[in-house]
């Protein structure tokens, strides 16, 4: 067992008490803690603390009490087959469903357009393909209307307004949950 003298670092065995010896009255070592409290101990529940260790139970103690404090939260990491699911698109602007638009009524227009959306959407269903844009155009918003009345027919879908910066207000992108 060490010798103390008044002015060693001492720390505790078992608790996590450092503090400086004030005062020895035989086996009973009086030190004055970190934090200006004296405190009394038998001399075998002290060890000197040399100015060898860098690192002091204390320290240790003290560094774990700090890591307890509880960290934010992660947000939910996105699987990489999500991150990397292909979007699909559907462009409904009439000229690139038919050569020749001019030869075609407004009634028979728009038909087609929902007819290429409502077989687009079965084909991303079908083949599990989860986000499918539908670039309709602003317009009057007629085909956007008549879009979202096609759309609210399925329960395994959820639509929105598309990405704006990529799309402005002409296109709505379907969400089609995937039972896996």
């Amino acid at each position: 067992m060490p010798q103390f003298k008044i002015g060693d670092t001492v720390e505790t065995i078992d608790d996590v008490i450092k503090g400086v010896v004030e005062s020895i009255n035989g086996s009973t070592i009086t030190i004055v803690s970190d934090d200006g409290f004296p405190l009394s101990f038998n001399a075998q529940e002290l060890v000197l603390i040399s100015d060898d260790i860098r690192v002091s139970n204390y320290d240790v103690a003290k560094i774990k009490k700090e890591k307890e404090i509880p960290k934010r939260r992660k947000a939910p990491a996105v699987k990489a087959k999500e991150r990397t699911a292909p979007k699909m698109e559907v462009d409904l602007h009439i000229n690139q469903l038919v050569k020749n638009p001019k030869s075609m009524g407004k009634f028979d227009m728009l038909n087609l357009q929902l007819d290429t959306a409502k077989r687009q959407l079965n084909f991303a269903i079908n083949k599990r393909i989860q986000k499918v844009v539908f670039i309709h155009g602003v317009g009057e918003g007629v085909l956007k209307e008549e879009l979202g009345y096609l759309f609210r027919k399925y329960d395994n879908v959820k639509f929105y307004d598309a990405d704006y910066q990529k799309y402005g207000l002409g296109a709505t992108e379907v969400y089609i949950f995937q039972n896996y």
